[in-house]
């Protein structure tokens, strides 16, 4: 298919403008540039109740999570833990800031973003130590922060996505949190993937094939740690056990079909999913809400699913 006509728009505009893929800049001129075009994507910010910061124990140091709160009742409100996306080498809170506002409030919860350690200076397994430090603090600390432990879901995109999977077996695995349901979006799933999306999918102008790998050859020590399922959970023995899941993959999109693989083992594995793939659009497009109605059109796909999900209602499989 075509490009959605917004998302066409916008690649015009990054041809004409002669964009450079990150992959091609330094380290810091990649990390400015990524947060320069999700801001930019993302529209106002949307103005919540309360938004402040606290510096948690992580296992190599404070952490910093960064609360949002909507303008709901007293609570207990439910809580989203969100880590956002940028290839486990890019990115902090601020690069999932307009998305956490906006689910936040549509959702009606307390919303716990994490800033986890970036790759290339601290490799795997160290975003993974964090995340699950910060899931089991959120968990721990829910009742002062007015937030309800036994309603977590957790949430990211990407990057994200795949440390809210992994987050999902450790807690399975390694006792605890419960995890209410997992936010899925365009999630990396499988280091060692040989999908048609992945070989399709090699426009410099978009989020392609080199993208992936570079964000990999960033994250990981050695190749075979590729093999371990925190690292890529569609590699998992067994998916039995996990929460309810919301996939949401891109069209043209290199990690589409991994993504859509992992939505397929969690339902044969018995996990209750719904999955929406949206057509015409590239990844990125959820935190692009501000410029593409397909990224809007996600966030509340999104909020809704959370909303059930914290409501006690059932979710289809």
């Amino acid at each position: 298919m075509a490009f959605d006509p917004q998302f066409q728009a916008l690649y015009d505009q990054r041809a004409a403008q002669g964009a450079r893929p990150l992959y091609d800049m330094t380290l810091a001129e990649a990390r400015a540039a990524d947060l320069a075009a999700v801001q930019a994507d993302a529209g106002a910010p949307e103005p919540v109740r309360e938004v402040f910061e606290e510096s948690i124990p992580g296992p190599a140091g404070p952490l910093l999570v960064r609360i949002y709160r909507p303008d709901a009742g007293p609570g207990p409100l439910p809580v989203l833990v969100y880590f956002f996306g940028g290839g486990w080498t890019l990115g902090s809170v601020e690069t999932s800031d307009a998305i956490c506002r906006s689910l936040t409030n549509a959702a009606g919860c307390l919303t716990v973003a994490v800033g986890y350690r970036l790759a290339p200076e601290n490799k795997f397994p160290a975003a993974v130590q964090d995340c699950y430090a910060a899931l089991r603090w959120t968990a721990e600390h829910a009742a002062r922060l007015g937030g309800d432990a036994s309603r977590i879901a957790i949430g990211g995109d990407s990057a994200g996505g795949n440390l809210t999977a992994v987050m999902t077996l450790m807690a399975r695995d390694v006792g605890g949190p419960a995890i209410l349901a997992q936010l899925l979006v365009y999630p990396n799933t499988d280091y060692l993937a040989d999908t048609r999306s992945r070989r399709e999918n090699t426009d410099p102008l978009l989020f392609n094939d080199k993208s992936v790998q570079w964000y990999w050859d960033n994250y990981l020590s050695a190749p075979e740690e590729g093999e371990n399922p925190l690292v890529s959970p569609l590699r998992a023995s067994s998916l039995r056990g996990l929460p309810p899941a919301l996939v949401i993959t891109a069209e043209h999109d290199p990690l589409r079909d991994e993504g859509e693989q992992y939505a397929q083992r969690l339902r044969d594995s018995g996990v209750p999913v719904e999955s929406t793939r949206y057509p015409g659009v590239a990844h990125g497009f959820f935190a692009m809400g501000g410029v593409l109605d397909a990224g809007s059109r996600a966030l509340r796909q999104a909020a809704a699913y959370l909303r059930t999900v914290f409501a006690g209602d059932s979710t289809e499989a």
